[in-house]
């Protein structure tokens, strides 16, 4: 590897963490007025918080922004290479999960996860969003959805395109399933809130 593919990789890096470390979520509330996110149902600055405050076209714009969080960087990184590409996905990730301007409390990286994927293998997108709708469906848990739609969407990674994108794809996952531990514990426990239930 080249010094200057190096410093690309490590330019993405730093590139997507600065992008996805913006709180959409938090930001659209607060210039709505609305209550504080971070003080009502999971605590959480995403689009499933935002939607409990009543508001769906602020849930609404949350998932878009903070899935274009993902997707911006990481289109720029692939003109330098597959490598830099996964490097701006993954801190674009990081970014949203632990943001420096909250204490590096931040979302649990679903919209911004889906964002990645687009930019760097659409199909697996697709993937996830079929396997997210059929699971929100289902259960109305928008947690369940989120991690078992990421879980398949890394396989379509790997088995669709390259077993590189599918390591970084099971690094994200894991990154998302470690944010969703107290979901995955409530779940388990049968009290997870419900998509569209108020806090």
């Amino acid at each position: 590897m080249s010094a200057a593919h190096a410093f690309a990789i490590l330019l993405a890096l730093i590139g997507g963490y600065a992008l996805g470390s913006i709180p959409f979520g938090l930001v659209l509330t607060r210039l709505a007025g609305t209550t504080d996110i971070r003080g009502i149902g999971s605590g959480n600055i995403g689009a499933t918080n935002v939607l409990r405050t009543g508001r769906k076209d602020l849930a609404a714009a949350t998932v878009i922004l903070d899935a274009l969080k993902g997707t911006i960087p990481v289109l720029i990184a692939w003109r330098f290479g597959l490598y830099p590409a996964m490097a701006a996905a993954l801190g674009a990730l990081l970014g949203h999960l632990f943001p420096l301007w909250l204490g590096f409390r931040g979302g649990k990286g679903v919209a911004t996860f889906v964002g990645c994927m687009i930019g760097l293998y659409w199909p697996a997108a697709l993937a996830f969003a079929i396997v997210w709708i059929a699971v929100a469906f289902i259960t109305r848990y928008s947690s369940a959805a989120g991690i078992v739609a990421a879980v398949a969407s890394t396989i379509a990674l790997a088995f669709l395109h390259s077993v590189a994108l599918g390591a970084c794809g099971v690094l994200m996952v894991l990154l998302i399933l470690w944010k969703h531990r107290e979901n995955i514990a409530r779940l388990r426990a049968g009290t997870e809130t419900k998509i569209g239930k108020k806090a």
